[in-house]
């Protein structure tokens, strides 16, 4: 073991001790491969927002697949059941669009996750909290709950499950494996999902859509494997998955928060000058794709209350060691 695994090693001990696993590939070729605290190879990781990103992809292939016209299509285009309450107009406006670069807006300050989970249908939940006075104004507004939406326009354009449909056209053409649905019927059940080591498959709602802003449940292998794609172009062993332009349209900048760049559902961000993309999850989580130097890397975190996300492990302890 060289010097610079060692020292790499020394810091997650120190600082990133919910670390469950890292994978590090470069050019497709797996160069960094280390499991901690008791994990191994096949145990799963709930990987928080990082299921954003997979919704993303889960939509760029109803496109390519014409199930979804377009990222310009309306929400409630597929939902022609929905009763808009009296007065509400704004929420008829809403795109898809809006909804992949986190600029749909709300009627709340704050998430309110106890009442959408705790009803009956999540899709529903966040349809009502949709819109409110203020209009579409662009401005980026981060929101879990709304990215629920998201599933139930891939259930309703597709007429399959989020799972089934990411099972035959994402999962496993990947070589990826997800045990099933995960069914959370409580408070309680929610609080022991988020903090549980054993847990695996991908949570659904009462009416069985998967969710879209957290509860999946992946391997750092898996999570390497999707970011493989996107480095791809789209294709994974000789076989074409997604579109090359979807993965252009998701990692564009599309709106910003302060700092921070945002595509479709993917951050944005530069490591030395390189443009760079990820998908992040709370507590440490992450699918990093620095296309200039072939390098992707994928990190599966356990749940850590108040735990800040940085790259930096990344940028400036990872990719150096491995250009």
């Amino acid at each position: 073991m060289n010097d610079g695994i060692i020292r790499l090693e020394n810091i997650i001990a120190a600082d990133y001790g919910n670390i469950a696993g890292i994978v590090v590939q470069k050019k497709g070729e797996v160069v960094y491969e280390r499991y901690f605290d008791g994990y191994t190879p096949v145990d799963a990781v709930h990987v928080m927002s990082v299921t954003k990103s997979i919704v993303a992809t889960l939509i760029g292939i109803a496109i390519d697949q014409g199930y979804i016209e377009s990222p310009d299509q309306n929400v409630l285009d597929f939902f022609p059941a929905y009763k808009l309450k009296r007065g509400e107009q704004t929420i008829k406006q809403v795109t898809i669009k809006n909804m992949l670069t986190m600029t749909a807006p709300y009627k709340y300050k704050s998430e309110p996750y106890t009442k959408v989970y705790s009803s009956d249908d999540w899709t529903k939940s966040a349809l009502d909290l949709l819109g409110g006075k203020s209009g579409i104004t662009g401005e980026f507004k981060y929101s879990t709950i709304g990215t629920q939406i998201l599933s139930g326009i891939i259930v309703n354009a597709t007429g399959r499950s989020v799972f089934d449909f990411a099972a035959e056209n994402l999962f496993t053409p990947l070589g990826i494996t997800i045990p099933g649905n995960t069914i959370i019927k409580n408070k309680e059940e929610h609080l022991a999902f988020l903090s549980s080591r054993a847990v695996n498959g991908w949570v659904v709602d009462p009416q069985g859509v998967n969710t879209a802003g957290w509860g999946l449940c992946l391997t750092p292998r898996d999570m390497a494997k999707i970011g493989q794609l996107y480095l791809n172009g789209g294709s994974y062993e000789g076989r074409e998955i997604l579109s090359r332009n979807w993965i252009e349209e998701c990692t564009k900048v599309r709106s910003r928060w302060g700092d921070f760049s945002y595509g479709y559902l993917w951050w944005i961000t530069d490591s030395e000058g390189d443009r760079c993309y990820a998908a992040i999850g709370d507590s440490g989580n992450f699918i990093f794709v620095n296309p200039e130097k072939s390098i992707v890397v994928a990190i599966a975190s356990r749940f850590v209350p108040n735990f800040k996300i940085q790259t930096t492990l990344i940028t400036r302890d990872i990719i150096p060691l491995f250009e």
